[in-house]
């Protein structure tokens, strides 16, 4: 992981990517704001800093959740840049390895050139590691195609000189207590463990406990019960994913943006200014 010497006064900061970035299962603080999530804690954190200075400070999210990353890049990118940030966050590529055939090289190629496309602009980037799925039923399958996809995040970062959350390398997210029902979105900790990391990566914070201190023991499960509760799993999301997969529907069709336009914040939270 990389860390900056000096801690950077960001003012305008815009967040890209799929529903790891919208907040997915993080439940919103405010009505018409449903999902919260990591980029949200960190642009609060971000708006008490810039507000410590006499600053203002405004905050973007683009991200829509099933987005997969060539679409995060054609759609969110450029829109992005026109808001003139000073940071961008663009995380994707979770959707796309979990699908049969896809290729982390091309992925990398297009994640390169854009992340090459907000340097040349300007702005900082913050990227993420792939999680590693190998305590996840069915998704551990994906676990070559998420590690080559990882690697290359580290390249492209050192490449161009951008920050990097190390998803892959937290530990404690390999806890299920951090995971949501569905076992691919983290629940309210999980996010602001993520956001904490985020300030550290970013030179906010110094301590690494609030997000790397591991988590109790995992309560036992009989073999019958680790079936049932897999069963139930597989009826509730795998199947609804399946189907949609099928009827080639996305589970971000018909959903814009939560935070379009680049606004104020509340210094210390994330509620709009």
């Amino acid at each position: 992981m990389t860390h900056m010497s000096e801690p950077v006064l960001y003012r305008r900061y815009v967040a890209l990517g799929d529903s790891f970035t919208e907040g997915l299962y993080d439940p919103g603080p405010a009505p018409g704001l449903p999902w919260r999530g990591w980029a949200d804690r960190l642009a609060g954190a971000l708006a008490a800093r810039a507000a410590g200075a006499g600053e203002s400070f405004g905050y973007a999210n683009l991200a829509v959740r099933g987005r997969l990353l060539p679409r995060i890049i054609d759609e969110q990118v450029e829109p992005a840049l026109a808001l003139e940030p000073d940071l961008v966050s663009l995380i994707g590529g979770g959707n796309d390895v979990l699908r049969p055939g896809t290729d982390p090289a091309d992925l990398a190629d297009r994640l390169d050139a854009a992340v090459a496309r907000l340097r040349a602009a300007g702005c900082a980037v913050l990227l993420s590691t792939a999680y590693d799925p190998s305590g996840m039923p069915l998704v551990r399958r994906t676990r070559g195609r998420a590690a080559e996809f990882t690697a290359h995040v580290w390249t492209i970062a050192a490449r161009h000189g951008a920050q990097v959350l190390d998803l892959w390398g937290t530990r404690a997210l390999y806890h299920p207590s951090l995971w949501s029902a569905d076992r691919i979105h983290l629940t309210a900790e999980g996010h602001e463990r993520v956001s904490r990391q985020a300030r550290c990566v970013l030179g906010l914070e110094t301590d690494r406990e609030p997000w790397e201190a591991p988590l109790g023991p995992v309560p036992p499960r009989t073999r019958g019960e680790a079936l049932r509760e897999d069963a139930r799993w597989a009826r509730a999301h795998v199947l609804p994913w399946i189907g949609r997969r099928l009827r080639g529907r996305s589970s971000g069709d018909g959903i814009d943006p939560k935070r379009p336009r680049l606004e104020p914040l509340v210094p210390g939270n994330d509620l709009p200014g």
